[in-house]
């Protein structure tokens, strides 16, 4: 079984940037990682994926601020978050799964973190 750990959630000022990370137990099972959200009264969406190889795809509400990287070795994903505005508060979860493709839908994923909470003031 996979465990994944997130951290790095915290409360920061529009405009401000943050880093979430993402640490995962084992590197077996795992090919494509990703980030998603749930703000209150909402459903859980995807903000951006990344395949073991590196190809990425990103919600279009964070396109050109967020990024998400990957170190294969060290069993990591990250998401830095910049242009911070205060509809990106949710909880952030870090979600992985054993299949090749990159997928939108929560249901593909085989592994979760127990979310980390971030926080955009006005």
């Amino acid at each position: 079984q996979v465990q994944l750990v997130e951290s790095g959630g915290v409360l920061v000022q529009a405009g401000g940037s943050l880093e979430l990370s993402c640490a995962a137990s084992s590197i077996l099972s795992i090919n494509v990682m990703g980030w998603y959200r749930q703000a209150p009264g909402k459903q859980r969406e995807l903000v951006a994926t990344i395949t073991r190889g590196g190809s990425t795809n990103y919600e279009d509400s964070v396109k050109g601020r967020f990024t998400i990287s990957r170190d294969n070795a060290k069993i990591t994903a990250n998401l830095q978050m910049n242009s911070l505005k205060p509809e990106d508060t949710a909880v952030y979860y870090c979600a992985a799964r054993r299949s090749w493709y990159c997928s939108g839908d929560p249901y593909d994923y085989n592994y979760w973190g127990q979310g980390t909470q971030v926080t955009v003031s006005s």
